[in-house]
C-alpha cells in the first residue's frame, strides 16, 4: 500500500465544502456503489441537470470522484484514494478530540483520594478559602457544607 500524503489546506477545504450538501454526499454514496453516467445521477434528483452536473464538478473538484468520457457520456466514479485521505483526516480530528475530553474528564475528576491532597473528614486548616489557601478545587466543591452555611 502506498502510504498517503497529508492533506493540504487547500484540498481540506475542497473536501468540507464538497461534503457539507446531502446530495453531494448522495452522489458520493452512488458513485462508491458503482460508476455511473451523469445523466443517470441527474434522473436521481428533483432538479435540473445542470445543477447535478454542478454537484458532480465540486465532487471532482475536491478530487472525491473521478470523471470519464465514454463516447457522448460522462462516467463518474468515487476516488477510494482520496476518501481513505479524508477518513485518515476525520481519525486524526477524532483522536484529537478524544485525547482532549480524557484530559477534560481527569481535570474534572480532580486529585485521586490516595495520594493524601484531599481529606472526607471535612475539617480544613486555616479559615481561607481553597483559592486563598493555594489548593486545587475539585469537582465536589458544590457539596461542601461550608459553601452551604452562608458564611
Amino acid at each position: 500500500m502506498v502510504a498517503q500524503r497529508e492533506l493540504s489546506e487547500a484540498e481540506v477545504d475542497r473536501v468540507f465544502h464538497a461534503l457539507a450538501t446531502s446530495t453531494r454526499r448522495d452522489i458520493l454514496r452512488r458513485t462508491i456503489e458503482r460508476e455511473q453516467s451523469v445523466s443517470t445521477l441527474a434522473s436521481e434528483y428533483e432538479m435540473s441537470f445542470a445543477a447535478v452536473q454542478k454537484h458532480v464538478a465540486v465532487l471532482e473538484a475536491a478530487d472525491l470522484i473521478v470523471k470519464r468520457a465514454e463516447g457522448r457520456e460522462r462516467l463518474v466514479r468515487a476516488n477510494p484514494e482520496m476518501i481513505a485521505r479524508a477518513r485518515a483526516l476525520l481519525a486524526r480530528y477524532e483522536e484529537l478530540w478524544r485525547s482532549r475530553i480524557a484530559r477534560l474528564d481527569d481535570l474534572l475528576a480532580g486529585p485521586s483520594t490516595s495520594s493524601g491532597t484531599h481529606s472526607g473528614s471535612g475539617t480544613h486548616s486555616g479559615s481561607g478559602t481553597q483559592a486563598e489557601s493555594g489548593t486545587r478545587p475539585t469537582n465536589d466543591d458544590t457539596t461542601d457544607p461550608r459553601t452551604e452555611q452562608g458564611d
